[in-house]
């Protein structure tokens, strides 16, 4: 019996799946990296958490909403700030918990405040790591509002700028180099940076939250950070997450008063506004993966739901493909260590 002559399928001359046959090939084109000087670590800072724990490792209270995580005395903080110095990453962010709290937040901008300790002795310990604090009254507050209140429930806006400002001053004194304002308060990008400018702090970088969204992603850090609001919400200050036009404005408005780097918050719901952002200003965008994303990844992992590493990979490959060019998260450590390894 005679074969038939079957013509070849018409197949067209581009076929992409050339540059996926070896990883060799898949890594010369990838057009997203990742790097640990693009990842920053935020670390918890308990005043009063001091000594050792009975493992003879620096005494710390674990975060049970975000497993891994914890919150660290000054010795711990430093210990786990030269670990990042080691592992290359682009800086720590450091939030406070005082043991006192008041209606104003006083202890933001006390000189011997628990962030003013602990940026002084990881500038000590490690000073050639950026070391960032958060710039919010919300941990410092007695009723966990990121302002003065207006006694009406609300909080006053004009008012709280010169807290900030006073409290930026304080930062940049004990040795801080970048900033992260996260109040969200009209008009306190520019008030802080008069007021860093005026204290001779002019090289002091400014990454405002620009785009905080209100967002229930934050459920854990509120444990960690024992900044649950008494009463209400933060509604009236944060933005609905509903909106993209008016993070871009934010995003303008905060170029205008003299920020350095912008940021999105929450990076992995808020991508579109990343790239939103990137696109309206051209300045650097930094986004924060916060401590719901975190804690929904360990959920599932735990459950076996999900392989952590690759989920936590992908997460931060997503950020940085819409647009971010600096990410803070709690997998900072595990990725930058990873990556070397």
């Amino acid at each position: 019996m005679t074969a038939r002559y079957v013509a070849p399928m018409a197949f067209p001359r581009s076929r992409p799946r050339r540059l996926r046959r070896t990883p060799a090939l898949r890594a010369a084109v990838r057009e997203t990296t990742l790097r640990p000087a693009q990842l920053v670590l935020p670390i918890f800072v308990e005043e009063g958490l001091d000594g050792v724990g009975p493992d003879g490792a620096p005494a710390s209270t674990p975060i049970d909403a975000m497993p891994g995580v914890s919150r660290w005395g000054i010795d711990g903080a430093v210990a786990l700030a030269r670990r990042a110095h080691d592992a290359g990453l682009g800086g720590v962010m450091l939030f406070g918990i005082p043991t006192v709290k008041d209606a104003e937040g006083s202890g933001a901008w006390a000189d011997d405040g628990i962030v003013q300790q602990a940026t002084r002795a990881i500038r000590r310990a490690a000073p050639d790591l950026i070391v960032g604090v958060d710039l919010c009254l919300c941990e410092y507050t007695d009723h966990g509002h990121c302002g003065l209140l207006d006694g009406h429930g609300g909080v006053q806006n004009d008012a709280t700028l010169e807290l900030l400002a006073r409290t930026a001053v304080s930062q940049a004194d004990a040795g801080a180099e970048v900033l992260y304002p996260s109040d969200m308060m009209d008009g306190r990008i520019g008030r802080i940076r008069d007021a860093l400018d005026e204290a001779g702090h002019d090289r002091v970088v400014v990454v405002a939250h620009s785009a905080k969204l209100a967002s229930a992603y934050y459920g854990p850090f509120r444990e960690a950070a024992g900044s649950t609001p008494a009463f209400g919400d933060r509604r009236s200050y944060q933005m609905d997450p509903a909106n993209g036009d008016e993070a871009v404005r934010e995003a303008l408005t905060d170029v205008d008063e003299g920020a350095d780097v912008l940021m999105v918050k929450p990076a992995g719901p808020a991508l579109d506004l990343v790239r939103r952002v990137k696109d309206a200003t051209a300045m650097p965008v930094a986004a924060y993966q916060v401590s719901g994303e975190y804690s929904m990844i360990k959920a599932g992992a735990a459950a076996g739901y999900v392989d952590e590493d690759a989920v936590v990979m992908e997460s931060l490959l997503a950020i940085r493909r819409a647009g971010a060019d600096i990410v803070a998260t709690y997998f900072a450590l595990d990725v930058a260590e990873r990556l070397a390894g």
